[in-house]
């Protein structure tokens, strides 16, 4: 009996799973009985015929080219190869003296009519995996064209079937937000936010710790702000399911990412780590710890800015916050006084927002057309056409934040009563929210030689210059009591508040 070779083979792992090899291999066996020949190895192989390279189907070509088998029996063509590359191989196999048959067709490979109905079936296997493929990138791009992501759903979201966009996890989906709000705080490297993350509960799809690539992956993909961006053609598309990240959270975690600022592991956590700069260079003023003490130094020989220590930092931050409170009657005052006005910046801002959207729109249809006149080449046109969605999607995102009337009348409020507790509030945050209250308030904070100073924005500062006011130190009728502290926000909220209060002034300015 002539010794040959069997060789199996199923497209993917999925169908690995199922009959289709164990069928394989029985017809096989039933041609070699019939034929007097023996299966001496089987080769199986789990992997697509489409593209050269498979390793199971390059070993078996080596061994019978040196020898080891004096034939190979395979169930059909289109089992052997779907591209032209490996057929040219397998084909030359009656020529180095080794017989090819097989099992479901009469096929005599030493006759010239038999190769040459094999090579035309090889053909047309090659030919139907081109056909396949074309089909299946049409059918891809038509989903993308409609908002739909056609893969599987990244972390934080929830696959509902074909034709269907992906859901917010509610499992998941609030620690992807927390994963960029943490690493837009500039708090944490890599390293730190994956061990949080994992202590939190974050997992990847099979339920083990994310790696530090696929945290990477989630930080910069803006799938999570509605956009769907493929790496392998560059294009970006609109999607239609719901961001759970905001847009200014996406953006400044891409910046940090760029820029490689994020602090590194480090052995003591300091308050005011990067928050003070030397007064006299402009350097960072840089935390030791020595005697039990915390000091923040300028670096710089030369500079008259020696040390400080943390706790003289802290009690001028508390000093500041307190000068800048308001008693319950300027508060007051406050909210009515900025209210109006709050009202009317609205909707100007609404207006400008719109007026932007559209602008930004039509400049994505001359994109268009510059294209189809060829005046564009295609990789400047996708490069651009990514940035215009991107605008898009972050000003349509500012327009849906916008408050209604009576959302902003509650916002004053806030606004008022916070503007009453600054102190209290920097007292029940903890270190994280501490941080934030600082960089909140004070735009710039140096120390000059032993000199502290702090330039708040200005959503502090125009409280003094309106004579409706009162201005000076708060006046209390009386102290500070549990009672009192029941209607003051929390920590959390007001950093919310301070950022929500920046952004507005930023847009206005």
């Amino acid at each position: 009996m002539k010794p040959c070779f069997g060789y199996i083979r199923v497209s993917t792992q999925k169908q690995g799973e199922g009959v289709s090899l164990e069928a394989q291999k029985d017809a096989i066996t039933v041609f070699a009985n019939r034929n007097g020949l023996i299966v001496t190895n089987w080769f199986e192989e789990k992997e697509t015929a489409a593209k050269s390279g498979r390793p199971v189907f390059n070993a078996m070509l080596k061994q019978l080219k040196h020898g080891e088998a004096q034939g190979v029996i395979i169930h059909k063509i289109d089992r052997s190869a779907r591209n032209l590359r490996d057929w040219a191989m397998f084909s030359e196999l009656p020529d180095a003296g080794v017989s090819v048959f097989v099992a479901t067709e009469s096929l005599d490979f030493n006759s010239r009519g038999g190769r040459l109905t094999a090579d035309i079936q090889a053909v047309i296997a090659a030919d139907y995996i081109r056909n396949l493929r074309e089909e299946c990138i049409k059918g891809i791009n038509g989903r993308l064209k409609q908002g739909l992501f056609p893969w599987g759903a990244p972390p934080g979201y929830l696959n509902q079937g074909g034709g269907k966009p992906k859901i917010p996890c509610p499992k998941t989906a609030p620690l992807i937000k927390l994963a960029f709000e943490l690493y837009a705080s500039r708090q944490y490297s890599y390293n730190a936010l994956l061990n949080d993350l994992h202590r939190r509960g974050l997992r990847n799809t099979r339920g083990g710790k994310l790696t530090l690539c696929g945290l990477g992956n989630i930080l910069q993909n803006p799938f999570y702000i509605g956009l769907i961006h493929i790496k392998s053609s560059g294009k970006t598309y609109e999607g239609i399911h719901e961001p759970i990240v905001p847009v200014a959270t996406w953006k400044l975690v891409q910046v940090i990412r760029t820029e490689r600022s994020g602090p590194k592991s480090t052995r003591h956590n300091h308050l005011f780590q990067g928050i003070f700069r030397c007064g006299q260079c402009d350097k960072p003023m840089v935390p030791e710890r020595q005697k039990g003490h915390v000091y923040y130094r300028c670096k710089r020989q030369a500079c008259p800015t020696k040390t400080i220590r943390e706790e003289l930092l802290e009690q001028a931050i508390r000093e500041e916050l307190g000068g800048l409170e308001l008693n319950a009657k300027a508060a007051v005052q406050a909210n009515n006084a900025d209210t109006p006005q709050a009202i009317k910046g609205l909707e100007a801002q609404r207006i400008a927002l719109e007026l932007q959207i559209k602008d930004e729109e039509c400049r994505l249809d001359r994109l268009e057309d510059l294209l189809l006149d060829e005046t564009l080449g295609r990789d400047a046109f996708t490069r651009k056409q990514g940035k215009i969605k991107l605008r898009l999607v972050e000003l349509r995102d500012e327009l849906l934040k916008l408050p209604d009337l009576e959302a902003l009348a509650a916002h004053q409020e806030q606004l008022a009563e916070l503007r009453k507790n600054l102190v209290l509030l920097y007292d029940m945050a903890n270190r994280p929210e501490k941080r934030m209250i600082v960089e909140n308030v004070w735009p710039n904070r140096t120390v000059s030689v032993n000199k502290i100073a702090f330039k708040p924005y200005s959503w502090v500062t125009r409280v003094d210059s309106d004579p409706t006011l009162l201005c000076g130190a708060p006046e209390r009728d009386k102290g500070r009591t549990l009672i009192a502290e029941e209607n003051v926000p929390s920590p959390r909220k007001l950093v919310k508040l301070l950022e929500q209060v920046i952004d507005d002034e930023l847009k206005t300015a």
